[in-house]
């Protein structure tokens, strides 16, 4: 009898491990506590805490009583949560479109139907599960000292020309996304690729270059405003924007060639303990009236049809099923393999 409890006792700590070892990793967490509470709305977003605490503060104004938990883990770690832990989380907000888009395509979202929703236009929401709140350009981060006497290049072909003639300058020195595990990053190199051929002749000479991977926006940023980088390459210029009034040092570029412009996203997991508590947080984050508020607050680019007008070289990215052919897992494993051979070298 005592072998039969030591064995259901040891496989219930071997269970017990596997779980801990597979739950995903949350980067920070912070609750914004009220007086008299009423409800908590459980908040998973890959966007920064310093950024979206004044919003989720603005929010609460309007709604005393609502406690907030706010959780940020990384795109993967988001997807890891919802997609395979079915993580109890009201709402989910997200900078990887393709990533949020399978989370609808695949069940694991809610649908929202409301009249704050129908101003959205159509390419800002899909299937009444994914919704848009920012419309947000990938820029080039630069050290104007580490361009001192060479020309500012405008487009691509012209950053691929400089880096290649002046290794010493800029050997190591160059920033981009580690695509192995920044959703955001595979995201924007996917949709490179899609737009022109110079993603990998890009990955080939910063891969000469010894290029510094990261895996988010706001580390390389602050490493090009710190001086450990010269460039960063397709980070948020939103993020970008934040650092400048501190760094005079540090200015962005974007490419008139193409810019990629990311929207980001909200939905509501199938996993919600209170649906209507979701639906208004979504419906107090794409509220036409309220897109002004967004920027004054966080600094991200609301969502403005005008803007795609107004900026030729602007590349959004499409919400829909087109988003999904990269999260094939035999394209994902080619694409990578080809990226590393370009970017990885001896």
């Amino acid at each position: 009898m005592r072998v039969h409890i030591l064995t259901f006792g040891l496989i219930a700590w071997c269970c017990a491990l596997i779980t801990t070892a597979s739950a995903f990793v949350a980067e920070e967490e912070r609750l914004f506590e009220v007086e008299n509470r009423t409800a908590t709305l459980n908040i998973l977003s890959t966007g920064d805490l310093n950024i979206f605490a004044p919003l989720i503060e603005a929010y609460q104004a309007r709604n005393p009583g609502i406690e907030v938990r706010y959780v940020t883990a990384s795109s993967s770690e988001l997807m890891k949560a919802l997609f395979e832990e079915n993580a109890e989380f009201d709402i989910a907000m997200s900078s990887a479109m393709d990533l949020q888009t399978k989370l609808v395509n695949d069940g694991f979202a809610l649908r929202h139907v409301s009249a704050e929703t129908s101003t959205l236009p159509d390419w800002a929401k899909w299937r009444d599960r994914l919704f848009a709140f920012t419309q947000e350009p990938a820029v080039l981060a630069f050290s104007k000292s580490s361009f001192q006497g060479l020309p500012t290049p405008t487009n691509r072909d012209e950053l691929i020309a400089l880096l290649r003639e002046n290794p010493d300058r800029f050997n190591g020195k160059v920033g981009t996304y580690d695509i192995r595990e920044s959703g955001a990053g595979y995201l924007f190199a996917t949709q490179d690729s899609r737009q022109s051929e110079s993603l990998w002749r890009m990955a080939e000479v910063m891969g000469r270059l010894n290029a510094q991977l990261y895996c988010c926006s706001s580390q390389m940023i602050q490493d090009v405003a710190d001086g450990r980088l010269a460039l960063a390459y397709n980070v948020l210029g939103s993020y970008a924007a934040a650092h400048l009034p501190d760094n005079p040092d540090l200015d962005v570029l974007q490419f008139n060639d193409f810019t990629t412009v990311m929207l980001r996203t909200v939905l509501i997991p199938k996993t919600t303990q209170d649906v209507d508590l979701s639906g208004q947080f979504i419906d107090f984050l794409v509220s036409g009236s309220n897109r002004q508020l967004i920027e004054e607050l966080t600094g991200l680019p609301a969502i403005d049809p005008g803007v795609l007008q107004r900026e030729a070289a602007f590349r959004p990215i499409r919400l829909g099923p087109g988003l999904l052919v990269y999260l094939d897992q035999l394209k994902r494993r080619t694409f990578i393999r080809a990226w590393l051979n370009a970017m990885v070298q001896p």
